[in-house]
């Protein structure tokens, strides 16, 4: 048996959550959201990792449309996120159109019926457009480490937290120093009998200002009109205005000095400072924000060992300068599949080519939304849409109204198919590389996720997050569009 709708949606995390009240809210109710786990919430489901939170000030991380003044604290923790996430569903009443335990396993545009044809762990689907939701931060990152699989102890990815396992007073490698490992490490130091600290190359963090909300401030947020809509637009601003960092980065010269500082204040020891100072600006690698992630660094059960792991032994790990550490666990903290998002894999065109083999390792997409050959498919979160400094709820608020948009002019316009052209998606991009070049993200001196291995920028947008907003309005324009599969009615004009 197959199921028909006229849109699916893939992914219930953020993402799809807003793209299924998007649609809702538009009129379209003939849709389901594919979900391959037991629950919503994709990133802030999966992360339960001691400490996880978010960095991006609470105010901003909601949708525009369903503030929260609820929140405890001025960075929101992970299970007070997904609380939020759950009750957008439920006060969106969206939940019943989630198809949970399905898990696509390839998703083929059929051209002479102009629809996708699903196939799912759950069966088979079919849809006039699709919206993918699956997002950058979902497939955690395993390095290929010789002997890793091999190792005698406990392993596991900071994704994928084993809580059944009892750190304490055990001997833990730590391999990674991004914003997981800035998060859990000051609250596994406490535990564990020893830990090694691989870091491969060290990180700017700032100091984070976070606080408890007090009950009185939670009470203005729910009471007084317009405090809320103050609050975000202040925090927006702010956020904004360290984003002029991000394409002027002499700017963020200066402020990591406040970084500089907050490491000369925490950390005494000269030679651990050394290692963990970065030559590199800050904003080159993501920031990260810590109030304990230094002082951690100094406790007497730790070291830092400033070293890529090169191989695992069956109960040690071996760093890339030879230093070896027995230990009883490994800890992952080494990131996502950011630019190679695995939902590629599943994605196929009409000649039955894989996305991510059009896309060989360089990810490129019109608006980081359409890709051209993938007619009625819509990416959220997709290709050159990551910022550094701004909620990703913008983004996905933004790109959700572009896809909606998208739909509902195939649906009003009785359109079978929209699929961007390809001159105006290379023109698009041709801009954004251009752009980019003079960011702190290309410019700053470093090796980060936001690169692939050509060095291609495939994952920032070079200019503000207000600029997202105002771009992201759908226009037929850039797109070839056919009505009854066989007639091209759009106009020339590209974007």
């Amino acid at each position: 048996m197959v199921t028909h709708a006229k849109v699916v949606v893939i992914g219930a995390g953020a993402s799809g959550l807003g793209a299924a009240i998007r649609l809702k809210q538009q009129g379209i109710t003939d849709f389901v959201v594919l979900e391959k786990a037991a629950e919503l919430g994709g990133t802030w489901r999966d992360n339960t990792y001691p400490g996880c939170a978010c960095d991006v000030p609470s105010a901003l991380y909601s949708y525009s449309f369903a503030p929260n003044p609820e929140w405890t604290r001025a960075y929101a923790g992970q299970a007070e996120i997904q609380r939020y996430l759950l009750s957008v569903a439920d006060r969106y009443g969206v939940r019943d159109k989630i198809d949970f335990g399905t898990e696509l396993r390839a998703a083929r545009w059929d051209e002479d019926a102009q629809l996708w044809r699903l196939e799912t762990s759950a069966g088979d689907y079919t849809a006039q457009a699709v919206i993918s939701a699956c997002g950058p931060w979902h497939e955690p990152k395993i390095p290929d480490i010789d002997g890793l699989r091999e190792f005698e102890g406990e392993v596991f990815h900071s994704s994928r937290w084993n809580h059944d396992y009892d750190l304490t007073g055990k001997r833990v490698a730590v391999v990674g120093t991004g914003a997981s490992a800035v998060q859990f490490v000051p609250e596994i130091q406490k535990e564990v009998g020893s830990l090694h600290l691989f870091q491969r190359t060290p990180q700017w963090v700032l100091p984070k200002p976070d606080h408890y909300v007090p009950r009185i401030k939670r009470w203005v947020m729910r009471n007084i009109p317009g405090a809320q809509k103050a609050l975000r637009l202040t925090e927006y601003g702010g956020m904004e205005f360290l984003g002029i960092g991000f394409r002027h980065p002499w700017l963020l010269r200066v402020v990591q000095q406040i970084g500089r500082l907050h490491l000369r204040l925490t950390v005494r020891d000269a030679r651990l400072r050394r290692i963990l100072t970065p030559d590199y600006t800050l904003g080159c690698k993501r920031i990260l924000m810590s109030n304990n992630y230094f002082r951690s660094l100094t406790r007497s059960n730790v070291e830092v060992l400033p070293t890529a792991v090169q191989r695992i032994g069956k109960n040690s790990v071996i760093g890339a300068d030879g230093t070896e550490r027995e230990v009883d666990a490994i800890i992952l903290g080494t990131g996502f599949h950011i630019t190679d998002q695995p939902i590629a894999q599943h994605v196929f065109d009409a000649d039955g080519v894989q996305l991510a083999d059009r896309w060989n390792g360089r990810p490129e997409a019109y608006l980081g939304s359409s890709v051209s050959g993938f007619p009625n498919l819509f990416l959220v979160l997709g290709p050159n849409l990551g910022t550094g400094h701004t909620s990703a709820f913008q983004v996905i608020e933004a790109q959700v109204n572009y896809a909606v948009g998208g739909v509902k002019a195939i649906l009003d316009g009785g359109w079978s198919s929209v699929d961007v052209r390809p001159e105006v998606q290379k023109a698009f991009n041709q801009r954004v590389q251009r752009d980019l070049q003079s960011t702190v993200y290309n410019a700053g001196g470093c090796a980060s996720y936001y690169l692939n291995d050509d060095g291609t920028n495939s994952f920032s947008w070079p200019w503000s997050s207000g600029e997202i907003t105002r771009r992201l309005q759908f226009s037929p324009s850039p797109y070839r569009i056919l009505k009854d599969a066989d007639r091209e009615v759009s106009p020339t004009r590209s974007a």
